[in-house]
């Protein structure tokens, strides 16, 4: 905008006239006063003053503006009709005028002169612009120089501070700091420590340099008080500012000791390895023989027992039908052998579970159907129903986990309620985890087998003794059994990877569920996996 200064309004008016029409803004004042005011206000790039005013002359507003730190720059043009003399010229421009026309004025030189002027201005608004983004720019760029010196100084202090060995290197590779620990391994504090010719890291960091990757290895450096290598930990990081490294920073950790340890601990490992494959080895054999003498036994012991059961029913059938008391305590005796006999063969059965099988496929609904035949007798005795679903087809080792349904069963039958049919219910569900009450998911890797029946039951509070050889919580007197039944089960769910557990309150039936993997093989690389 250009500010035009005269007392005279019919002055004004043909310059406002001439530089509008040049599409210049333009602003007028009629006092020195008034355009000081104005001045103060607004920013204008050129001011056309004219000299004589009454009040404050031209001169003087000049030099009341050069004390303005806003407009002291701007462009002056004194006009002037009387003060044509030398001396008034040198006086406007020693008030801080750039230019001086005397009236009347050619009106083409006065809009060249203004248009001059105003380029001038502005090219001298735009250097100041690029001044302070400059100045702006240099000041952001010193303080980040102090924060990063602060910052480097920080580091340096806390590698300092670190009882590893410690450094920082520069972009170009070339160590830019290290600690005073270096100076164990190296007398340079530009070269790297000397490695052992069969650890030599230097090329696989130069890889890692040029890539930008974080580095770490060991390797065995020379310690130079001893001359003796040891074991470090090398690890050398970028530090990163905005998205590009800027140096990298690392430490040798002293871990010859460690090393030594875990080398002795590994080759004492190996040892005892060795040693329990010998031990194993021999187990095997020792069990194998145990496996042979279980039988033996076995068959030994039975045979005399059903030597007693022969004779003593023929003595009671053939010499003491008239002695009702003897034949009680016959009857006893036999109710006694026959009851060890079966110990014998449970046991026997206990036993034969730590003997290696393998698993295959099985169709459980098949080895239920098979199995069920067996207790057509007792079932049709009791009335018992059998509610059976479709069960699925999974890896088990067949003979065994018949065993398992054929002891549940037999408890079910067993156990149940004077006077009231059992009712016994076999179901499944595939789920997702190896747990009791996981989620059913039909893509999950195990099956839960649930085995319920209406019979007396018992107390939750014993759940942890019913699967323990020899446990029982039932009179012998009112229910047979060796209490092995149900540790025979768990041995055998166990083998197969797999969870048994029950469900009872007393005279309200009981529930048995079974989990087992669909697939073993799948189920064996987890636990190998987790281990």
């Amino acid at each position: 905008m250009i500010l035009i200064v005269d007392d005279r309004p019919e002055n004004i008016l043909p310059l406002k006239k001439i530089l509008e029409l040049h599409n210049f803004q333009t602003d007028s004042a009629e006092s020195g006063e008034e355009a000081l005011k104005k001045i103060l206000k607004n920013s204008y790039s050129v001011i056309i003053m004219d000299v004589q005013m009454p009040g404050m002359d031209g001169f003087e507003v000049a030099e009341a503006i050069s004390g303005f730190g806003k407009a002291k720059d701007t462009p002056i043009i004194f006009l002037s009709a009387v003060n044509k003399e030398k001396r008034f010229i040198t006086k406007g421009y020693s008030s801080g005028g750039i230019d001086y026309l005397t009236k009347p004025v050619d009106p083409d030189i006065l809009l060249l002169k203004v248009k001059t002027f105003n380029k001038l201005f502005e090219q001298q608004q735009e250097l100041k612009t690029i001044q302070h983004s400059l100045q702006y720019e240099i000041d952001i760029r010193k303080k980040a120089q102090e924060e990063l010196a602060g910052r480097m100084q920080e580091l340096r202090f806390i590698l300092e501070s670190l009882p590893q060995v410690a450094f920082t290197i520069g972009v170009d590779g070339k160590i830019e700091f290290v600690n005073e620990h270096w100076f164990q391994l190296s007398e340079d504090a530009t070269i790297f420590p000397e490695s052992h010719p069969e650890d030599d890291f230097y090329n696989n960091w130069e890889t890692h340099l040029k890539n930008g990757l974080e580095f770490t290895t060991e390797a065995r450096l020379k310690h130079l008080d001893t001359q003796e290598y040891k074991y470090f930990l090398i690890k050398i990081i970028p530090i990163l500012q905005n998205g590009s490294t800027i140096r990298w920073v690392g430490t040798f950790t002293d871990i010859h000791q460690q090393k030594m340890a875990n080398e002795l601990l590994e080759h004492k490992v190996e040892l005892r390895t060795r040693e329990l494959l010998v031990k194993n080895s021999e187990l095997e054999t020792t069990n194998h023989e145990l496996q042979q003498f279980a039988w033996v036994v076995s068959h030994d012991l039975k045979e005399p027992l059903r030597k007693i059961q022969t004779f003593s029913h023929l003595i009671k059938d053939k010499y003491l039908k008239e002695n009702p008391e003897a034949i009680s305590y016959l009857n006893r005796s036999i109710s006694s052998s026959a009851r060890m006999s079966r110990l014998i063969s449970d046991l026997l059965d206990y036993s034969r579970l730590s003997v290696k099988a393998h698993f295959q496929p099985t169709d459980l609904n098949l080895l239920l159907e098979d199995l069920l035949s067996d207790f057509d007798e007792i079932m049709l005795s009791k009335k018992a129903v059998i509610q059976l679903d479709k069960l699925p087809i999974i890896d088990t080792i067949p003979s065994q986990i018949r065993q398992v349904f054929q002891n549940l069963i037999s408890n079910a039958l067993k156990f149940s309620k004077e006077g009231m049919p059992p009712v016994i219910t076999i179901s499944s569900t595939i789920i997702a985890e190896k747990f009791v009450d996981a989620e059913v998911s039909e893509e999950g890797h195990f099956c839960r087998i649930v085995i319920e029946d209406n019979g007396i039951g018992f107390d939750e509070k014993f759940l942890d003794r019913i699967f323990v050889i020899f446990q029982r919580l039932n009179n012998l007197n009112t229910y047979e059994g060796t209490g092995i039944g149900l540790a025979i089960a768990k041995k055998i769910m166990d083998k197969h990877n797999g969870i048994i557990s029950a469900r009872s309150a007393e005279n309200h039936g009981a529930q048995f569920i079974l989990i087992l993997p669909l697939v073993q093989e799948q189920v064996l690389t987890e636990i190998r996996t987790e281990n």
